[in-house]
């Protein structure tokens, strides 16, 4: 038998041992000081990329995804914890809320970056598409959010939703998205307003031609196929063309660092255009300043071109 002298020695030896064997687990403290940002569409491209920059520097992140692989993929990935959260499904997101709630780390941030592409005439357009199109592009951002802002309001945190310049550009056969995106603007503008006194700040980010799997999904979508469905020869062609256009493309690094600065800068922007080129950029800001000449355009209270000047020098003040 050991003699009482021993036992505070035994004792010693036990605790060392014990805490060099158990993993470390982070403390409250530590959990809430580590931000988290939830990510929806986090499977590929540009939300892809946005939880990758997220993580790599020392941001925990939510990373949303529908399909087990993704999901898989993501959770493989230090700082970042895989969410199963299809922005369509109430029951995803209302789970996803207790999740975030459940880990006592808080949330500070919020990217609703799923969306879907589309493209076709209107006269080739169901009803149903247009509502596929909606559902994720607009009420997914305003579902997400909606249950998310409880969250924010506590953390005074940020949420930001990936837009389009398809918000300011519209054409033949890019209608239907393009108004999706036409929506998330407004909605911004709005939220921003509403949330503003609770200490939450809101913007959009409105990228360019970026790579992302969009375009691939939209072919499949536009002929009615999924991933498994045999596709024609004509139908290979047009989803082959579809992954060189994005082949081609840059890689989303810099719409990244443009929702970084949404998120954690002292004085975020409402907006923040980021395209690979400056074609794009200009071909944006001509149709923005298009749009307002024709409001001008023709009414009893036209500003001539030096009131307009004189206004364009005081918007640029502010």
């Amino acid at each position: 038998m050991k003699s009482p002298r021993h036992i505070p020695i035994l004792f010693g030896l036990f605790f060392t041992v014990f805490c060099l064997s158990v993993p470390a687990v982070a403390t409250a403290e530590e959990q809430e000081a580590q931000q988290a940002v939830l990510v929806t569409g986090a499977s590929s491209g540009i939300g892809r990329n946005i939880a990758e920059k997220l993580a790599a520097n020392g941001y925990f992140v939510y990373a949303g995804a529908r399909k087990d692989k993704d999901l898989a993929a993501l959770d493989a990935i230090e700082n970042i914890k895989a969410v199963r959260l299809d922005v369509t499904v109430q029951d995803q997101i209302d789970a996803a809320v207790e999740l975030v709630r459940s880990e006592g780390r808080g949330l500070y941030g919020v990217v609703n970056n799923a969306g879907v592409g589309y493209s076709n005439t209107f006269e080739d357009t169901d009803a149903s598409d247009i509502d596929f199109v909606f559902g994720v592009n607009v009420y997914g951002p305003f579902l997400v959010n909606k249950a998310f802002m409880p969250l924010l309001i506590e953390s005074k945190g940020r949420t930001t939703t990936i837009g389009s310049i398809a918000g300011f550009l519209s054409g033949r056969q890019f209608g239907i998205y393009s108004m999706s995106k036409f929506a998330v603007e407004a909605y911004t503008e709005a939220l921003a307003a509403e949330v503003a006194e609770a200490g939450v700040q809101v913007s959009v980010v409105e990228p360019g031609s970026y790579k992302s799997r969009i375009r691939e999904t939209g072919v499949f979508r536009n002929l009615r196929k999924t991933a498994d469905e045999p596709l024609s020869d004509e139908e290979k062609a047009q989803l082959d063309e579809a992954r060189e256009r994005n082949e081609s493309l840059k890689e989303p690094d810099e719409v990244s660092d443009a929702v970084m600065h949404a998120l954690f800068a002292p004085e975020p922007r409402l907006r923040y255009m980021v395209t690979p080129n400056k074609e794009q950029a200009d071909i944006t800001v001509r149709m923005a300043m298009r749009r307002a000449i024709q409001l001008n355009s023709d009414q009893p209270y036209s500003y001539d071109r030096d009131e307009l000047a004189a206004m364009l020098d005081e918007l640029l003040a502010e």
